[in-house]
């Protein structure tokens, strides 16, 4: 079994080294064979400075670089294709993530595990109502969303067989919901505790927008994972619920117009303007529905893609 290391870099020159010193020291100690992939992410410091400094050292080190910053997922995504391991494991470059930790994701793969995840059980304790409560509640939303029970869905160290990543294409900000979609598929999944550090050198590189971008994301999960394969019942659904809306408020004009206890003509209630307005509304997501319908079938039919994955075979012959 080989071992991948990915990490993706941005503005970490004084973590680097540092960072390289110990990983090489805990991978030189497991008797898999192995590689270590840093993907600069346009970084502005001296950061490929002290990465081409480690690659002239082991030419088991790899490093690519980025043109410019196109984000941790992009990076993510970038090592993940240039990389040759059966087993891949991703960190960050900011030394929160111990590299002692990686034997212990790499036994339970050995037990038949697709996905380990770290979970990292002490950070923020003295943040509570800033970062760790926001975090609980994040990584208890997507925990219902995805029907996978993990306490840590931000943390990058994780350890996956690669054949796990060959099913999940990353991009925008997904790398941290890839257990989410290898449960989806069926891929084994375990989460184990890992040792967190706080930051020594450099900045945070999350700030309060991400806090948005991560609930943007969690909405399409929820898509992706129930209308996926049936975006017309998604669609359909709220165009009948606005339109019944419309048809109501039209009941309710027509009511006004002939009651003779409540009679007003329809230019004196905004009723006829609701009606009309939740009406098209209902006929605009009916059409949408339609057409994410045709989409969904040309994806996975003019790319002769299949909707499930199959694990094993028994007794079939080509």
């Amino acid at each position: 079994m080989k071992i991948s290391v990915v990490i993706p870099v941005y503005n970490e020159e004084k973590n680097i080294p540092i960072l390289i010193s110990r990983l090489l020291g805990i991978l030189k100690e497991i008797s898999f064979s192995w590689e270590v992939i840093l993907v600069d992410d346009g970084s502005t410091d001296s950061s490929f400075k002290a990465l081409k400094a480690a690659a002239d050292k082991d030419e088991r080190v790899k490093v690519l670089r980025f043109l410019r910053n196109f984000g941790q997922t992009q990076a993510i995504s970038a090592g993940i294709d240039r990389s040759s391991g059966d087993v891949i494991v991703l960190m960050d470059a900011d030394l929160e993530n111990d590299p002692q930790d990686i034997p212990n994701l790499l036994n339970k793969i050995r037990e038949g595990y697709d996905v380990v995840s770290g979970w990292r059980q002490d950070r923020w304790k003295d943040k509570y109502f800033t970062r760790r409560f926001p975090s609980q509640m994040a990584n208890w939303l997507i925990s219902k969303i995805s029907n996978i029970e993990l306490h840590d869905f931000g943390c990058t160290l994780k350890a996956y067989k690669r054949e796990v990543l060959k099913q999940v294409k990353l991009y925008g900000e997904m790398h941290r919901f890839i257990p989410a979609l290898a449960a989806w598929y069926g891929y084994k999944i375990c989460e184990v505790p890992v040792r967190y550090e706080k930051r020594k050198f450099g900045r945070s590189k999350y700030g309060v927008s991400r806090v948005f971008r991560v609930l943007l994301d969690i909405l399409f999960l929820k898509f992706l994972f129930k209308f996926l394969h049936r975006p017309l019942h998604f669609f359909g659904g709220a165009g009948i619920i606005s339109a019944v809306l419309g048809a109501v408020a039209g009941l309710l004009a027509l009511y006004f117009k002939f009651s003779k206890a409540h009679q007003k003509d329809f230019i004196e209630t905004p009723l006829p303007v609701i009606m009309t307005m939740f009406i098209l509304l209902g006929a605009v997501f009916i059409l949408m529905g339609i057409l994410a319908e045709l989409l969904i079938r040309v994806y996975f039919e003019g790319q002769d893609k299949k909707n499930y994955l199959v694990r094993e075979e028994l007794n079939f012959k080509d």
